[in-house]
């Protein structure tokens, strides 16, 4: 009965969260305290949290963009250094098969982040810009998950993930600086960003043991603190109201 009552519960948990070897030994052998185990747990568990999570961190920014009508506050440059970034990490763990848990939030983020571009580009009157930008990335996507695509190429835009993230955060902390005002940027996106890169730290030592990743994960949480700590700061502080023009 005991075997019969684990199939379903094993089906489930050893292809997700836990390898065979790491669930007999905590729901067989009940040893609860096994801390290498635990700690595959913990970074499965948390990385499939970070990906379902990422299905919804931009879709704030991106409803508040839609409802103002506006892009005011947010830096084009910005986000597209994150583009290119979360193109990176997205290209380099595929190639490298890593395992979707330690990166699959990158495909989401992707896909948000590349809407924001298009809006940003919509709303200062640029569509057809913006649909030629939409046209130009997908192709350079294809090409990058092609095999013809070297993986030196690969390796050096994870690489250059440090400095484009770095780059793009100050670009829109200046931009926030330089406002006095915080924008159409939203808070539970900037909030959200932080809390996930920073435990993207211990999931991708943890399950791919890349340091270029986790490196690129460590720089990304003191970017995104940057700038949750100008909402902050800026929380109450307001873009000023354009006067209409007299008809």
């Amino acid at each position: 009965m005991a075997a019969e009552a684990d199939g379903p519960i094993k089906r489930v948990l050893v292809p997700l969260l836990l390898p065979e070897k790491c669930y007999d030994q905590i729901f067989v052998q009940w040893d609860l305290l096994h801390v290498p185990c635990l700690k595959i747990l913990l970074s499965k568990g948390l990385g499939l949290g970070i990906v379902a999570g990422s299905l919804l961190v931009k879709l704030p920014q991106v409803f508040k963009i839609l409802g103002a009508k506006s892009a005011e506050g947010l830096s084009l440059q910005s986000v597209m250094l994150e583009l290119v970034a979360l193109t990176g990490t997205m290209v380099y763990s595929i190639i490298n098969n890593f395992p979707f848990s330690s990166w699959g939030e990158a495909l989401f983020l992707m896909l948000q982040t590349v809407t924001i571009c298009f809006l940003v580009l919509h709303y200062r009157g640029q569509t057809v810009k913006g649909v030629a930008f939409l046209a130009c990335y997908a192709l350079v996507l294809l090409v990058l998950l092609s095999p013809l695509t070297p993986m030196a190429v690969v390796t050096l835009l994870q690489a250059s993930n440090v400095p484009a993230v770095v780059v793009g955060k100050l670009l829109q902390a200046a931009t926030n600086y330089h406002n006095g005002h915080t924008g159409q940027l939203s808070a539970i996106t900037v909030f959200l960003l932080f809390g996930g890169s920073l435990a993207r730290i211990f999931t991708s030592i943890q399950e791919t043991g890349d340091l270029l990743m986790a490196g690129t994960f460590v720089v990304s949480s003191l970017c995104n603190g940057l700038i949750a700590a100008q909402l902050l700061f800026y929380w109450n502080a307001k873009a000023p109201h354009k006067k209409k023009k007299e008809q």
